[in-house]
Parts: C-alpha cells; structure tokens; sequence
C-alpha cells in the first residue's frame, strides 16, 4: 500500500505531501480542481511517459516520489531480484520520478537511478489504475491467465506443470545432443576407429614420454660420465694422496707422542692433536671418495639398444600427439575420450532409442500435468463468469457479457500450461465479443474493472487499486452497488476512488478534498476531512454551488447508512 504520496511543481501543483490510510478513501472536489493531475502525478512516479509539459509554470523540475509498504512474498520483490537491484522486505520502497526542464527525465527506487522500464514494471506490482484512460492488468490479455490461475488457486497445478516442463526441456536435449553427437560420430567411424587402433597399439602410459626423455638424456651422456669418472680416478692416481695423506698422519702422531705432548693441556699440545685427527679423517674421505667414483662407475649405462629403444619410443609418442595436437603425456586421456566416441557410434542407436523413448514419456507427462490444468481453468472459468454476472447488474451492465475464453495453445505451450485465457466483453446482445478496453468505453471500463475485481476476490498482487470516475453517468442505485463494491474491495486493500457521486464519496473511510489554492500562486490542494467538512461537501455534491439545509439533512443520512 502507498504510505505516503510527493509531489512537488507538478502542472497545476506546487507542493503536496499526502499520508493516505487503509481503506477505501474517496477523492472528491468541483471539476477542474486537479483530481486527475493527482492521479497523473501517481501515474508517472508508477513508470508512465514522462513529458515536460508536467512542469509547473516557472518550475525548473516536477518531481513525484511514492513511499510504498510490501510484505515478503510479495512480487516485486522478484521483479526487483530479476534486476539485479538489491532490496528487503524489512524496508519500504519509494519509486521517484523526476522530470527537468532540461535534460532526460530521471527514474529512482529507494534512491537509486533505475530505468523508466523498470519503474514500470514494478509500479505494475504494486498500483492498479482503472479508468477511462488507463490500462490496468485486467485489460491485459497477457495478465488474464495468471488472473484466471489465482482465481482458481491452481499454484499446485502450476508447479507440477513447470516441473514437468522443464524435465521435457531436459529429454529433448539430451535427445538432440545424442543425435547430434552420433551423426557426427557417424561421419569419422573410419578416422576414430584408425585412431583408435593406432593408440591402442601405441599403449600410452601416463607420464610415459616425460620419463622418455629423462631416460634418453642419462643414455645420451653415459660417455661424457665415463670420462669424467676416468679423470678423476686418474687424478686421485698420479697424486698419490693416500701415501701423502698417510705419511703426513704418521708424522702429526709422532709429535702428539713426544714427550711433554702426550695428554698435556697446553695450546702447542692441542694442535698438534687436531692435525693427526684432520690428516685421519682426510685420509678416510679420500677412501669414500675412491670407493664412490667405483661405485659411480658400476651405474654407468653403455646401452646403445636401449638408447636406441628409448627414443624410438619417445618418437613415436610425440609423433601421434602431433596428429592430436596434444601433448604426448595426455596422449592416455586422448585414446580413452576417443574410444568413447567409438563406443558412441557402436552404442549410438540404443542410447538415441532410449533418450527418444524418455522424451516421449516427458512430454506425455507435460500433457497430462497441463491437461489438468486446462480442466481446473475451464472449470473456473465458468465459474468467474458467474461471479461476473453478478457483479455487473447491479453496476447497470447488465446487458454486457464477460467471457472467460479458455483456448488451447498445443505443443506451443510450456511452463505455464497449454492454454491461452482471454477475458473478453460483449456489452451489448448481438454486438459481438472483444477486448475489453475496446468493448467497453467511458465510465463502463471503470465500472467493467470494479465487477471483475470483486470477481477475482484476491486475485492479483496490488495492494492499492485506483478507480478514476467509475460513477461516470450513473447515479442512484448503480452509485450506491458501486459504493458497496468500493467498500468490500477495500477490507484487504487500499482502494482510492475519484468520483462526482455522492453515494459513492459517502461510502468511503476517508474522503479527501481537491480545491484550488487561493491567492496569486492557485494551483491545486488537498486536504482530509472531518465528519462535518465530509457532510458539507456532500451536501455541495448534491445540491451544486448553493448548498440547502435539505442537501445537507441528505447527506447527513447519506453518511448514516454507511
């Protein structure tokens, strides 16, 4: 519901500020005094063509903005989440809309630039405007299926339905992808089989060529090492330094057993301690050191076969990832993918068979589930025209027709059904049936709105509705049906009327006053009124510009029998 209403240089309009309630208000005031620019002003905040001739004179911008309350669940809270725009239930909206003398008009929610479209189509969740002059969602073909649905309260049937949707989706691509994949399998069975053939004789291993190419750069410089292991024992041959290293021991030791050497505490002592126990350890490194060339030496491969062997391998591999353009240590994944493409044309057929045979069976499944649906619609529709039927006597339309059309769409269906549902009108016998909005002209379209609505009971997600002038050449009865039909409508949601009727003014919660302004700047004001300002102007609705005691004594029971 609309929590607070600003509008600022807006046509006639300086400056405006209104915090509606709950309910039914009525909005009443002499022609020309600015009703409909109020609804206008609501219209553009709601997404409508913005123009600067809505400028006040003088002005050098309009703006509207329109504070909203939504619960959780509620849709614009998707439609917001389609978008990308980030919003809580645990915060009201407020939709803005500015227009500038120069430069682009400017659309806003909670603050944030947002497109006209998007203002539009969030204003469409929030506000029904039903008039002459405006096309609401009931005149909508594209919104009577989902009216018809939250009639019905087919959301079971609806859920089992995309459900069955979207697993028909899931059959038919897995059987075009099938076909797809086995044609084109089909096309190389030659090239896959040869392929095939050729790896499987090859038997890649994982990892194989890089341990190749390690094994065939060793093999490759087994001479280089042979030689260098010759140098080196060649080296430590000619310099006999194991004699030296065991003469010069043999000398450090002599000194450590001189006497006043041997144990004694003294730094000459310690040194000559520490050269005997170097010259030993050099000698038995210089051992190691022999005995590790030996060993270094027995692991020296002179293979030539397997040199030969290795790289023969090494060729082969790298050969067959070129033609795969791989790299040859993938050449393992390559053979098992292509088997499996050779498997698929072998296996092909069977799978095409049974990916054939479930996407019959998901779309006999989606038939039924929209069959189902189809009955439920049908079975309210007839019951819609019903309600209808009862709805528009009293609002003297009773010689219109209201027909809830429940049209098969076939294999062009999807989510939704299988059905297209059209509401349309025939408003007089003979005259043929048609689209609402262009069936029904006037103060009728109006009128149509309000009969539908208290047909549709809760159907639709607006929390507000707006009824321009739905009294427009009637009066008596049908005012007072209208002012009933106001009142109920008003019970769950917050329903604005502008009317001239008094009946129907009487009828509301609230009634708010549209007057021109006095003094130089005029322009257009509102204000609420009180149960004697309420009385009083009924009284000018009825009598005209002189008000009589009688007009007033009848406006008086006018506000009793409500």
């Amino acid at each position: 519901m609309i929590l607070a209403l600003s509008i600022r240089d807006f046509v006639l309009i300086d400056r405006l500020d209104i915090e509606p309630g709950s309910g039914f208000t009525a909005l009443t005031g002499e022609t020309g005094a600015g009703k409909s620019i109020i609804l206008d002003a609501l219209a553009l905040t709601l997404g409508a063509p913005a123009d600067r001739a809505l400028i006040r004179a003088g002005a050098e911008q309009a703006s509207v903005a329109a504070e909203f309350a939504a619960l959780p669940g509620h849709p614009i809270w998707d439609v917001l989440a389609e978008h990308g725009f980030e919003a809580s239930p645990d915060e009201t909206l407020t939709l803005k809309r500015v227009v500038r003398a120069s430069g682009p008009a400017r659309a806003f929610i909670n603050d944030q630039p947002v497109s006209a479209a998007l203002l539009a189509e969030a204003g469409e969740t929030l506000v029904e405007i039903h008039g002459q002059h405006a096309a609401s969602a009931l005149m909508r073909p594209s919104s009577h299926r989902k009216l018809l649905d939250l009639f019905a309260g087919n959301e079971a049937l609806l859920d089992a339905c995309a459900e069955a949707h979207a697993a028909r989706l899931a059959a038919l691509e897995t059987r075009e992808r099938l076909e797809s994949e086995t044609e084109e399998a089909l096309r190389t069975r030659e090239w896959l089989a040869g392929a095939v053939e050729e790896l499987g004789a090859l038997a890649p291993q994982a990892g194989e060529a890089g341990s190749l190419t390690e094994t065939r750069t060793r093999l490759m410089q087994s001479e280089r090492v042979t030689e260098a292991i010759a140098e080196a024992e060649e080296a430590l041959a000619d310099a006999e330094i194991e004699t030296a290293l065991s003469k010069a021991s043999r000398a450090a030791e002599r000194i450590c057993r001189l006497p006043g050497f041997d144990g004694a505490d003294h730094p000459l002592a310690h040194a000559a301690r520490a050269a005997a126990e170097a010259l030993e350890r050099a000698l038995i490194e210089t051992g190691e050191a022999e005995a590790a060339i030996a060993a270094l030496e027995s692991l020296v491969e002179h293979d030539t076969s397997a040199l030969e062997s290795a790289e023969a391998r090494l060729f082969a591999l790298r050969a067959v990832a070129r033609k795969h353009m791989v790299d040859p240590d993938l050449l393992p994944d390559v053979l098992e993918t292509l088997q499996e493409r050779l498997n698929l044309v072998e296996a092909g057929e069977d799978a095409l068979i049974r990916a054939r045979k479930a996407e019959s069976a998901a779309n006999a499944a989606w038939h039924a589930a929209a069959e189902k649906l189809t009955v439920a619609r049908k079975a309210a529709a007839c019951q819609l025209e019903k309600a209808i039927v009862k709805e528009l006597a009293p609002l003297k339309l009773g010689r219109a027709v209201i027909r809830v059309s429940v049209t098969p769409l076939g294999d062009d269906g999807g989510a939704h059904g299988a059905d297209r549902v059209e509401f349309d009108a025939e408003t007089n016998p003979g005259a043929g049936f048609g689209p609402l909005r262009k069936i029904a002209s006037g103060g009728e379209l109006a009128r149509v709105s309000l009969a539908l609505k208290c047909a549709l009971a809760e159907a639709g997600s607006a929390g507000t509705l707006i009824f321009d002038e739905a009294d427009q050449g009637v009066g008596g009865a049908v005012a007072a049906a209208i002012g009933e039909r106001l009142i109920r409508l008003g019970r769950t949601r917050q329903v604005f009327a502008i009317t001239h009727s008094p009946q129907v003014a009487a009828a509301a919660r609230s009634q708010w006053l549209v007057e021109k302004g006095r003094g130089k700047s005029g322009g257009t004001r509102l204000r609420g009124l009180d149960e004697s300002d309420r009385q009083e102007e009924i009284a000018r609705m009825l009598s005209g510009a002189e008000i009589t005691e009688e007009a007033r004594a009848a406006a008086g029971r006018l506000l009793e029998d409500v």
